[in-house]
Formats: structure tokens, C-alpha cells, sequence
């Protein structure tokens, strides 16, 4: 009896790595048979990029570029300025996206059942962040893809390639730890998919769509110290091949998404421990 009980208890017992890497197969496989989620990923940015340079891009071009003509040449110039915001609003858009699956899973009692089981405790959650995160990124092909077949061409060579893939990393992991701890914050689903949204609002109210220079004082002092805008930058001056990238932005950049990165982190797993109260 004492060797049956022992060896229950060894095969019970959580093994890290294994539950996270199944979590994680669990939210690739919830991506597939709920594509709504994921058409939003690559949509909202797409949708975005052909209105703002094809609609809005010959006159904002010659405003954020001096020197350049409105019409054909704006246009390209704008696509240059706006292609690392949607980039940014794509990792964005995933982030939100988690905090509903978040609430789903909470609301539905599935995380309550997982805590019953053997399974390390962090694996519920880092499996999502982990999922939403590939998610994000395999977005990002697809809408600097299009932005390729618009004729955007970066200067970037392969290690601000590789940097900025790494900046990105960096921010789904921040933002979507964040997300969870609102989704799991939330009394509903349809209050979770709402609460995320200052966080698609930002990149508007920061350097992504015009130069801060061009804002209102007090609007300007917002713009220049929220969170957003020394990503984006950073964002631009890598796909620029480091042009006019300053080492204290990217500081800047890295600094906010471990901030909000840490501080959504333990805000998730603080949820995540105590009983959810509806």
C-alpha cells in the first residue's frame, strides 16, 4: 500500500515545463476553433493600414515628413511612419484578446477545476499569456506582409530585425500578463473585453499617428510620457536601420514593459489564487 500511495504521489506531481507547454497547446487549439479572436489579431491593423495610407496618407505624410508632396509621395511616406504603430496596435489587439479568453475560463469554473488538479499552478495562466503571444507574433507576419506588398521597405538589418522581434516578445509577454489579471478582474466576459481597451486607445494619444511636436502642450507632455510612445519609436528607428534611434528611448521602452509586465504578473497571480466571487 505504501508503494502504491508513493508512487501515485510521483506521477501526481506537477511537473513545470510539461503543464505550461500543454496549456499552451490548449490556447493554439481554443485559437482554432474560435477564429473570431484571431481574425481580430490580423484585421483591426490591416484594416487600419489601408485606411490611414490610402485614405489619409497623402496629406499626413507631408505633415510628418517635411519637404514631402501630398499625394503618391505622402502616401509612401506615411506608410513608413505608420507601419511600426500597427505593429505595436497588433501585439496590442492580442493582449486584449487574452483577457477575454481569461474571463471565459473563469466564468465557465474550467480555472477552478484546474486548481483541483496536479498541474503547476502558473501553467493555467502562462499558457495563455504563452498562446495569445505566438498568436500576436505570427499576426505581425501578416501585416508587415502587407505593408511589404504596399511598398514598405525598412532599412533594418538582421540584428534590429532580431532587437526588435525581442522588443516585441517583450511587450505581448507585459501586455499580456496585464490582460489576464483585468480579464480575471472582470465580473463578465463582456466587461472583460471592454476593460483592456485604454490600452488600444494609447498608441493614438502618443507619437503613432503624428508627431508629439505637432500636440498641444498639455497633450504633448501625456504623449511624451506614457508608455507607447517610446515603444513605438524605438519600433520605427530599428525598422530604420537605428536611424535617430536614442539608446535612452529604447531604455525607456524596455523599462515600461517590465514594469507593467512585473506588475501584471503578480496582479494575475494574486487573482488566480483567491476564489473568484461573481
Amino acid at each position: 500500500m505504501t508503494t502504491l500511495v508513493t508512487a501515485t504521489s510521483t506521477t501526481a506531481r506537477p511537473r513545470p515545463v510539461a503543464d505550461v507547454l500543454t496549456m499552451l497547446r490548449r490556447s493554439l487549439l481554443r485559437a482554432v476553433r474560435y477564429p473570431g479572436l484571431t481574425v481580430f489579431l490580423v484585421a483591426g491593423p490591416l484594416v487600419m493600414l489601408l485606411l490611414f495610407v490610402y485614405v489619409f496618407g497623402g496629406a499626413f505624410g507631408a505633415g510628418v515628413m517635411p519637404g514631402v508632396a501630398p499625394g503618391a509621395e505622402g502616401r509612401a511616406a506615411y506608410l513608413e511612419y505608420i507601419t511600426p504603430t500597427l505593429l505595436v496596435i497588433t501585439v496590442v489587439g492580442g493582449a486584449t484578446s487574452v483577457a477575454t479568453s481569461a474571463a471565459m475560463d473563469a466564468a465557465g469554473g474550467i480555472m477552478a477545476r484546474f486548481k483541483t488538479m496536479a498541474i503547476a499552478p502558473g501553467s493555467v495562466l502562462s499558457g495563455q499569456v504563452l498562446g495569445f503571444l505566438v498568436q500576436a507574433l505570427a499576426a505581425l507576419v501578416l501585416v508587415i506582409g502587407a505593408a511589404f506588398a504596399m511598398g514598405y521597405r525598412p532599412g533594418a538589418g538582421a540584428l534590429d530585425w532580431l532587437a526588435l522581434l525581442g522588443l516585441f516578445a517583450l511587450l505581448g509577454l507585459a501586455l499580456n500578463w496585464l490582460c489576464v489579471a483585468m480579464g480575471l478582474n472582470s465580473r463578465s466576459v463582456e466587461s472583460a473585453s471592454n476593460a483592456p481597451m485604454i490600452l488600444l486607445l494609447l498608441p493614438f494619444l502618443g507619437s503613432g499617428f503624428v508627431p508629439v511636436d505637432t500636440m498641444p502642450a498639455a497633450v504633448r507632455w501625456f504623449a511624451e510620457y506614457q508608455p507607447f510612445t517610446p515603444v513605438i519609436e524605438t519600433a520605427r528607428g530599428l525598422l530604420a536601420g537605428g536611424a535617430g534611434l536614442e539608446g535612452a528611448v529604447a531604455a525607456q521602452a524596455v523599462g515600461w514593459c517590465v514594469v507593467l509586465g512585473v506588475a501584471g504578473y503578480a496582479w494575475a497571480r494574486s487573482l488566480y489564487r483567491r476564489e473568484r466571487r461573481l
